[in-house]
């Protein structure tokens, strides 16, 4: 009775620290997946040249929502470089299968930052043309990115005149349904197009690589995120641990009979 009682405390303390601290950071910091839920499509946003639109007159095909501010010195650069990336490798056309809309959750950037932004961007792809109309870059004001950013989960916090963010895409539906989240800053041309192609058909899927918000934590100082050396190694520790206890609770049980 005590070694399956053992047995169980180590099972759900293995459990509760490889949990726990997802939940816990998805919360603050991270992602908090709103699959199925619809953004507010009643929400506007501010293109390039500075007018206001709102999003209802954007959607009409499968969409990639990405928040970034355009000031930023870490993360947001990989991954629109990681976007920019899956587009030109992607079979798919951009601007007729599907559209990619970036918005900047810093209210203090201008439709000026933005247009930059895009050229950029623009300029460096294989596909420029098709990206120059599917891929549309926006500002907004902080009610309406308070109101988006709730709505898909994005969760960030302010540091200084920076921000501690999360790398993601948010793919929606033709109407604005949530239905897949892809995380990080490299992305496969088969894992986009399937999610497009879902999308367009209103079916929400799994996020595979939700173990990489627990292997990888973000650094202030240098503005990245890094492999968390203390956290692997903690949890291989007790699931290590874990197995010579179960091996050695067979092989006694083994010798007794």
């Amino acid at each position: 009775m005590k070694k399956h009682f053992l047995l169980f405390s180590l099972v759900s303390l293995f459990i509760h620290l490889g949990g726990q601290d997802l939940t816990t950071q998805s919360l603050e910091i991270g992602v908090e997946e709103k699959l199925n839920e619809y953004i507010p499509l009643d929400a506007y946003v501010f293109n390039i040249e500075g007018d206001t639109v709102y999003l209802r007159d954007l959607y009409n095909k499968p969409t990639i929502l990405n928040f970034v501010y355009y000031r930023c010195p870490g993360i947001c650069s990989p991954l629109m470089d990681g976007l920019a990336e899956v587009i030109d490798k992607s079979d798919l056309v951009i601007g007729e299968d599907y559209q990619a809309l970036t918005i900047s959750f810093d209210p203090r950037e201008s439709s000026m930052l933005a247009e930059r932004k895009k050229k950029n961007y623009q300029n460096l792809m294989e596909k420029s043309e098709q990206a120059s109309k599917g891929w549309t870059f926006y500002t907004s004001d902080s009610a309406n990115i308070a109101r988006l950013t709730d709505a898909v989960g994005f969760r960030y916090k302010a540091v200084g005149n920076d921000f501690i963010h999360s790398a993601t895409l948010v793919i929606t539906s033709p109407d604005g349904k949530i239905t897949r989240y892809m995380n990080g800053i490299y992305f496969l041309p088969f894992e986009l197009k399937m999610s497009i192609l879902d999308a367009n058909e209103g079916k929400s899927g799994p996020t595979i690589n939700k173990v990489l918000q627990y292997c990888y934590s973000y650094d202030p100082e240098g503005q990245e995120y890094v492999l968390n050396i203390t956290k692997i190694t903690g949890t291989l520790i007790i699931f290590i641990g874990l197995i010579v206890f179960l091996v050695l609770v067979f092989a006694k049980r083994k010798k007794t009979t």
